[in-house]
């Protein structure tokens, strides 16, 4: 029985030592660990095999669009319709009494199409809007024309009058035997309206010769 009780008393005393031994003294502020914990760094970096050299890497980012320097026509019937390509329509207010179309110039420099045109409307209440479209021809197939530049819609009540531009490659498609190719990506960017934007093919008028007049002697 003492030999337990003494065994006891010499387990507290080692515990109540330790813990004394490993708090620091009163006013005195715990040291700070170790700048090598958990080790000292290497004397020397460890040497690594030279990899494949990084020039000539390709960035995963998309660039900038190659310039278009030709017009591919995959449909010569398409092209020479699309040649007479005259009027701009815009359907936010062609419904309205008064409007008019506006006008659009296809030319041919070389093999290279380009494409440019504006509508200003005339009906009442909406004088001041307008929509253009500037841009070159990448392709021309059946029923579709790409064009590679941007389409601008400017309404008074949107943005406070400032352009809302799409652009890009953009895509006019016919369907039939319709002369009017409509704008596919036509929503307007800043409030979503349909705008209806179409390019309407206009007979070329044609010339009849004048008859010399024979001279009177």
């Amino acid at each position: 029985m003492n030999r337990f009780f003494i065994s006891i008393v010499v387990l507290s005393l080692f515990a109540e030592t330790s813990a004394f031994a490993q708090t620091p003294p009163v006013g005195q502020a715990p040291q700070p660990p170790s700048s090598y914990y958990p080790a000292p760094p290497p004397l020397q970096a460890p040497s690594v095999q030279q990899g494949v050299p990084t020039t000539g890497l390709s960035s995963p980012l998309p660039g900038v669009p190659q310039k278009v320097e030709r017009t591919e026509i995959a449909a010569e019937t398409e092209a020479q319709l699309f040649a007479d390509a005259r009027k701009v329509v815009w359907g936010r207010y062609a419904k309205i009494k008064g409007a008019k179309p506006g006008a659009v110039t296809v030319t041919r420099q070389g093999n290279l199409w380009t494409i440019k045109g504006r509508i200003d409307s005339v009906a009442p209440g909406t004088e001041g809007d307008w929509a253009s479209i500037d841009g070159v021809v990448e392709r021309i197939s059946a029923g579709v024309v790409l064009i590679r530049g941007e389409v601008a819609f400017r309404v008074a009540k949107v943005e406070k009058g400032t352009p809302c531009k799409v652009a890009g490659t953009l895509t006019f498609r016919r369907s039939g035997k319709s002369q009017v190719w409509r704008l596919a990506e036509g929503d307007n960017p800043c409030d979503g309206a349909r705008e209806g934007f179409d390019l309407v093919y206009e007979k070329p008028v044609q010339r009849k010769p004048v008859p010399t007049q024979p001279r009177r002697g």
